[in-house]
């Protein structure tokens, strides 16, 4: 499923860090760093999938060559502490084409653009050969400085305060969230991702009602690995993909990951079943079928290990497949035409019958008092039965009284106060 995924750093020089050597590292390149007098060559890198920079309309020119640009940033900066850069890294979604991925990533940076008229470097990787393939990831650079026409001006403050900083960012982490589900949405996709913390989450749908989202959000956020973790986990699955036998962590944070995994993806498959034999019940219900078949059809429905779309035909073609009716697009004939053979009866009406025929027989046979009842009145003796005495009919009174006794002697042995 599409996770989120965004972190924000700052490439200080206070941590010996230069810009020039974070740009020349994540787009492959080889770049001299004029304040370090040093050459930063990372041509050999790969899964490097593209690159490009975006700069505000009235930027000089050599903003779109990238050793200038950040050689230029390093200039600008001039106290030995200066923070020359940041770097916002986001995870891509893998159910998206490589078009897109790069099409959403662009108007993310175009956005930070706007925002701050700042210069904006953007490397897109690849997942890692020896990693997990869905590990889309983009790594976007930019300056500290708002970038003119005479070149670095002013810093970003509004980024820097603490006041301002962190609303700024949980916006820009909003930005993020509604551009990967709208990617989303145009390839059919239902899963979506939230920037917003579980808690929050689990608040909005207990608001809303939605009582199955609100159990499904009710956790700890995942452990994270680590790099040591990582690499261990994804040896660990490679080997048993080999072997063809099941994975199984060799890490205690790895071993709580995938528990943790394994619980969200039984939990989201039992939800989905939930949502389908509500879908089919209602489906039913409009086919004009009775409670009870609709119950049927929607157990059924809940427990097929079939997936599929969730269109209103499909429900309505899976409905009829369920409940042995024709398709929507064949000629359904009136209730009780089927050719020459004898139309199904319901429930209902089989237990009409029986009835009356037994009705019948008690008429005909001139019933006397005393003799056995008929259906009809026993039915009608044990619907009609006050809810109390069904419970306890059949329980002998010297039962009931023995068990009220040991309850008694279980309360008075109990600690009140301990927790059990």
């Amino acid at each position: 499923m599409a996770s989120y995924h965004l972190s924000v750093k700052t490439i200080k020089r206070s941590a010996g860090r230069s810009v020039v050597a974070a740009a020349a590292y994540r787009v492959g390149e080889r770049i001299e760093c004029q304040r370090e007098g040093r050459v930063h060559d990372y041509t050999r890198k790969q899964g490097i999938e593209e690159t490009f920079i975006v700069a505000p309309e009235n930027a000089p020119a050599w903003a779109q060559d990238r050793s200038k640009l950040w050689n230029e940033a390093e200039a600008s900066e001039t106290r030995r502490n200066s923070v020359t850069a940041r770097e916002w890294e986001l995870a891509l979604p893998s159910e998206i084409s490589a078009e897109d991925r790069s099409q959403i990533t662009r108007e993310f940076a175009e956005e930070l653009v706007s925002r701050y008229c700042v210069a904006v470097d953007v490397a897109i990787h690849a997942p890692h050969r020896e990693g997990d393939q869905r590990n889309h990831h983009a790594h976007v650079l930019t300056s500290t400085r708002k970038l003119e026409a005479e070149g670095f001006t002013v810093k970003t403050r509004v980024l820097d305060s603490a006041k301002t900083g962190g609303v700024e960012i949980e916006q820009m982490r909003g930005v993020w969230a509604e551009l990967q589900n709208r990617a989303l949405e145009r390839v059919g996709e239902v899963e979506r991702v939230d920037h917003r913390s579980l808690e929050t989450q689990r608040e909005a749908a207990q608001e809303r009602g939605d009582t199955l989202s609100a159990e499904e959000l009710d956790r700890d956020p995942e452990l994270k690995l680590g790099p040591a973790a990582n690499s261990m986990e994804r040896r660990a699955k490679a080997m048993a993909e080999r072997e063809g036998r099941e994975y199984v962590p060799v890490t205690e944070r790895g071993a709580v990951v995938h528990a943790a995994r394994q619980a969200r993806a039984a939990f989201r498959e039992m939800r989905e079943r939930v949502e389908l034999a509500r879908e089919t019940y209602g489906t039913a219900r409009e086919e004009g079928q009775g409670r009870v078949s609709a119950g049927l059809a929607a157990l059924r429905a809940a427990t097929s290990k079939e997936r599929g779309p969730r269109s209103s035909d499909d429900i309505r073609e899976r409905l009829a497949q369920i409940t042995g009716r024709d398709g929507p697009d064949r000629d359904v004939p009136e209730r009780g035409v089927q050719g020459d053979e004898e139309p199904k009866r319901s429930a209902q009406e089989r237990l009409r019958e029986a009835l009356d025929k037994d009705q019948g027989v008690e008429r005909d046979a001139g019933a006397e008092d005393g003799e056995k009842p008929s259906i009809r009145q026993r039915l009608d003796d044990v619907l009609n039965k006050p809810r109390e005495k069904l419970e306890i009919e059949d329980e002998p009174q010297k039962d009931r009284e023995v068990e009220s006794e040991k309850e008694i002697d279980r309360d008075a042995d109990r600690d009140r106060g301990l927790s059990h």
